[in-house]
Order: structure tokens, then sequence, then C-alpha cells
């Protein structure tokens, strides 16, 4: 978790800097020990008494190397704590049989000495890359402001924000941050939500609308109502949904953990056949010492355990600055691999801010009448025709009535008693299975329509009018531009879904679905190979959402379908979408980008380290050497994945 890398990166440094601070004048002694040939008991002494504390400062790699190795699960530091104790207890019994004058060539205190120190300083530089990653999530939070002025008995009272409460009245001025997310109840103002929704431009919001956690007030004065506070807050999710991510595995990970699982015991038994073929060939066995300690180092899987970590975890700090929030590791992998996304129309492609066009009375009702039974039917919808009829009879200022016997038919429409009239409002498709003829309604070309039925009559259309979100064609262009294909889904009629979906660029739609039918549509494409994502706001995406191999929902949306998506976009519109299939492509290439090398590094390291090279007259290497190269790979594995932080949208 970034709390767990935060607490990390002090011990790392210490560690780090403690076994420097000895390794230093170890390895100065041990090199001109070596270049004078100094057969000096106080100069090897003088190194074990240097070596023994960078040992103790680096005891974590013994106690779990050496407890891994015990329950037969041998892991990176397993190969670190055989090589560097091998090193050193064979250099204590170097001194203790060749008293008084041991040979400097044959002491490898210095390589136990620098390989700890040198794998301490690939461990911090790690842990540091983590944090800053999570440095941006913990700005975030940090936005939240400390107290908020809440309004009681009249007056303005300054409170802590963490007694703040569902239903308080908050005052904010110009230059303020709201402490929690809710709805203005008085004034208008400019608000700059950038930090949540990566967007630039400050927003204008009046009476009604939403405001955030986190976002600054820029020049009016308002009053607004706590919907969501504390750790409810859209910002304190951004926060949790970042971290989650960023301390989640994906699938590709696993790839290096049955690796791994394999390759350590596999290193160890190519260190001991090395070491006993030079000594068998007639070399010494210092010699032959040297070679098995250097495979052991060299061959150490550091880069692959951070190649996978590393990316997500910048990636899905990114992500966040973008606006875009991954549930988890898994849920990058995935995106990366997808070819077809499926859109919902209303409120996703479209701006959702539907209003009556026409109300069509039939059969000798009014539309007064039938207005108002449907606005009773609507009362509690949160469809967003069902909001409409509800907002255009409110503009009456007359009291909704009670509807009773309510049945909600999913992805068709309700039926209810209004007054003691059985009244049924929904699609064509509920009306005509229910024995009405309704036949043409050419008023409602290129417009969503309502049918309303009442006591056994059809009794009117309602047609409405929903624009296209200025942002649609432009992603849908980006979509296309990824080799995807894009269809819309929608439960609206033919010519709303067509309208819409030549104005968004979109050749494929399918019109008229209900919720089971968007996921049924969703499955018949995986069934057919596809790999898919759905895109959606509603309640009725849910199912859909769920049913995709990658969900991506608006910020806006409804708590399920938040809860069924991998990813959310706090911004409204699909460039998101976009944005954020591009930017796990990047980072599922960068993963296999720091597996290849660290494979690759591997793979060459380890005959060098096993002395193929000095089977051709090369002198062997030195784990001193093996030691600096493992650390390199580890270092530049976290540098490549740092290289997304360069990652701007197309």
């Amino acid at each position: 978790s970034l709390e767990r890398s935060a607490d990390e990166t002090p011990t790392l440094k210490r560690v780090f800097l403690l076994s420097a601070l000895f390794c230093a004048p170890l390895f100065s002694i041990a090199m001109l020990s070596m270049v004078f040939n100094w057969h000096s008991s106080i100069a090897a002494f003088v190194e074990f008494a240097l070596c023994t504390p960078i040992m103790l400062i680096g005891r974590r790699f013994f106690t779990v190397g050496f407890k891994s190795l015990a329950h037969l699960s041998p892991n990176m530091d397993s190969l670190i704590a055989i090589g560097t104790a091998a090193a050193y207890l064979y250099s204590l019994i170097e001194i203790a049989l060749n008293l008084p004058y041991p040979s400097p060539h044959n002491l490898y205190f210095e390589s136990a000495g620098v390989i700890i120190t040198l794998v301490s300083l690939g461990r911090f530089i790690e842990a540091k890359a983590k944090k800053r990653t999570g440095d941006a999530v913990q700005t975030l939070l940090e936005l939240s402001p400390k107290q908020a002025a809440v309004i009681r008995d009249g007056r303005e009272v300054i409170i802590d924000a963490v007694l703040l409460n569902v239903g308080d009245i908050i005052a904010v001025k110009p230059g303020g941050v709201f402490p929690a997310d809710g709805v203005i109840v008085s004034g208008e103002t400019t608000v700059d939500e950038s930090m949540l929704t990566g967007e630039s431009l400050p927003i204008e919001k009046k009476v009604g609308d939403y405001l955030y956690n986190g976002a600054l007030n820029k020049f009016g004065s308002v009053l607004y109502r706590a919907e969501k506070v504390g750790s409810g807050s859209v910002l304190a999710k951004i926060a949790e949904l970042v971290e989650t991510a960023q301390s989640s595995k994906a699938p590709i990970a696993r790839l290096a953990d049955r690796v791994s699982a394999y390759f350590v015991p596999i290193v160890a038994a190519l260190a001991l056949l090395s070491a006993s073929f030079w000594f068998i060939s007639g070399e010494s066995f210092p010699f032959a010492m040297k070679i098995f300690i250097a495979v052991l180092i060299i061959a150490c899987p550091c880069a692959l355990g951070l190649a996978t970590p590393i990316s997500i975890m910048v990636a899905a700090g990114i992500g966040a600055r973008f606006g875009i929030l991954f549930k988890d590791g898994a849920a990058i992998e995935r995106a990366s691999k997808l070819d077809t996304v499926f859109i919902d129309k209303t409120g996703t492609a479209t701006e959702g801010k539907l209003h009556i066009a026409e109300i069509i009375p039939k059969n000798g009702f009014s539309g007064e009448v039938i207005l108002k039974f449907a606005a009773a039917c609507e009362s509690g919808s949160e469809h967003p025709l069902g909001r409409a009829i509800v907002e255009a009879y409110n503009l009456n200022n007359k009291a909704i009535p009670k509807a009773d016997n309510f049945t909600a038919l999913a992805g068709y429409g309700v039926s209810c008693t209004v007054e003691g009239s059985r009244v049924l409002i929904g699609n064509r498709r509920l009306l005509e299975e229910n024995g009405f003829v309704i036949g043409e309604v050419e008023e409602g070309i290129g417009k969503s329509l309502i049918f309303i039925a009442i006591d056994g009559k059809f009794a009117g259309v309602f047609t409405f009018e929903d624009a296209i979100k200025p942002t649609s064609r432009r992603a849908v262009e980006k979509l296309k531009n990824l080799n995807l294909e894009v269809i819309m889904l929608t439960g609206d009629n033919y010519h709303a879904a067509r309208s819409i979906a030549e104005a968004a660029g979109i050749e494929r739609f399918i019109s008229e679905l209900t919720p089971a039918d968007k996921a049924l549509e969703v499955k018949r494409a995986r069934q057919a190979g596809k790999i898919v994502c759905m895109a959606g706001d509603g309640v009725n995406d849910a199912p859909a959402l769920a049913e995709a191999d990658v969900g991506i929902s608006l910020a806006s949306a409804a708590d399920a379908a938040i809860s069924s998506a991998g990813i959310i976009l706090m911004k409204n519109d699909l460039l998101g979408a976009a944005a954020a299939i591009e930017l796990s492509r990047k980072t599922v290439r960068n993963i296999k980008q720091n597996l290849f090398w660290a494979f690759a590094y591997n793979s060459l390291g380890i005959p060098i380290a096993m002395g193929v090279l000095h089977i051709f007259g090369a002198p062997a290497l030195n784990p001193m050497i093996a030691s600096l190269m493992m650390s390199f790979s580890s270092v530049s594995v976290v540098f490549n994945s740092l290289r997304l932080r360069n990652f701007s949208p197309l």
C-alpha cells in the first residue's frame, strides 16, 4: 500500500547509507590488499570487522531469504542470502586456515559487503519510486480542507471537517475549497475541478448543481447541502481506488511469480554444478567459490519481480491525474487487449439532459391529463426520460398524485394505479405486448418516445430530445484510431438511436434493448471471440458492465454502474475511455519491455557468471561486478517504468 511504501523509504535509505559507510573503507582496503598483495592478518581482520556490521545491517535479506528456503519456496532474497553468506563464511574459513598470512585474493568480505550495499541501494530507489507515485494520491487527499463553515441557527459556525454530517448546509466563499460532496441550494459560482477530473477549464455552477470535495471555489459565494462526507466523498474514493490499483497484481505478474518459483532452485543448482565443474577441471577452490557466488548474485531476479508492480503503480497514479480510475491491475491489463467497445446512448454519448419536445394525446385524452398521470408513475424514477416528465409537470406548480400498486418492468416501463385508474407507461414494445395498437408516430422520428395507456386505452405519446455531448464524436474517432470497433446500445427507439449514432460517427447501433438485452449483446460478442468493453452510466447498464471484459463507468453514474465497472472516468465524457485504453496499452507494453530485459539480462548474465568466457581465456566474473550488474538491471526496470509518467492522451 501507499503507507507501507512511505514507511519503507526512510528505513531502506538508512540501511543503504549505513552499509555504504562501512562498505567504502572495506572495498578500499580489499582493493589495496589485492593490488599490493598484502598477505596480512591485520588487513584480513579489518575487512572482517568492517563486513560484519554490513551483514547485521542487511540481516533482513538473511531472515527472509533463509526462511523462504526453509519453507521450500525460495525467492530473490534467498539467492542474495546464500551468495553473501557463502562469501562471508568462506572468507572466515580462509583466515582460520591460513593465519598469520591469509591471501587477499581468497577473501570475499568485500564482495559480501558490496553486494548487500548495492542491493540495498536498488531497494531504496524502488521504494522511493513507489512513494513518489503514491505522493500524487496523498496530495489529492490533502486537498480536502480541515475545517468547514456550516450554517447553525442562521449563522456561520466553523467546525472540523471530520464532524460534518449529511444534510449540513455549508458556506464556501471565493478561494475556498469544498469540504464535502453536495448540491448548491443558494448562489452561483465558478469551480475548478481539475484536481479531480483533469479538466483545466473552470465550470459554471448554479442552484441544483453538484459540488465535489476538494474542488476549488473560484469566484462566487455559495451555500450547499452536504450529501457525501468524509470517506464517502468522491475524493476519498479516488484515493482508495488508486491505492487499491497500485497495490494489486495484474495477471501478467503471475508469469514472474511462476518463473521465480522454478528459477531460484535452478540457479542454485547451476551455481553448484558450475563451481564443481571448475574445481574438478583443476581450478582452485577459491576460484570455484568465486564462480558459485557470482552465479547466485547475478541471477537474482529482482528486476523480474519489479517489472509489473512498478508499471502498475505508475499507471494508476497517472490515470488519476487525468481523471481515470482503475479498480485494479487486472483492469489495466484487460483494457490493453480490447478490440470492441459498446457505448450506452443516454447520458454516455449524449448529455442525458432530456426534455419533453412534444406531448401527443390520443383517443380523447388531454395533454394535461396524460402528463399528470405520467408524472405520478415516474415520480421516483432514476431514468432520464422519467425525470424529464416529472420536471415538465413541476412547471405547473401542482402536487404530483400518488401512484399505488407500482410495478417496474426493467427495460420496458412501469405499471401502477393513479387516482383509481390503471396506467401503463413505457416503450412501444411494452404497450404492444399488452395488446395496444399504436401505429406510426411520425412526430417522433429522431426523438426518444414514451407511450402511455390509461384504463385500457392508448392515451398518448411523449417525445423527448437529447443533445449529443460535444466530445462524443471526437471520442469515437479516437477509439477508432485505436483500432476498436464502436457499437452503440440503447433502450431507445430506432430513429432516436440512428440520429445520435450518425452525429457521433458510429456506424453500428442496436436499439430498443432491455438491460438484459444489453448484457446479452455483450455476451454474444465475447462468445464470438471479441474482447469487449462496455461504457455506461445508468443502473440499466450495470448488467452489461458486469458482463463485459472491462466495464467503464462515468463518475456521475449510479452506484450500481460504478460497482460493476473496472474503470471509472471522473470526466463525464467518452474521451476518458479512449485515454484509459491508450494508457492501458502503453502500460502493458512497458511491463513487457521490463520482463524482456529482466529475462534477457539473466539469460546473458548467468552463462558469463558460470565462466563460459573463461574457457576462451577471459577472467572469471567478480561477484562484486555481478552484484553491480544485478542492481543495475533492477534500477533500469524502475526507470523504464517511470517513463510512463510522460504519458499524455492522444
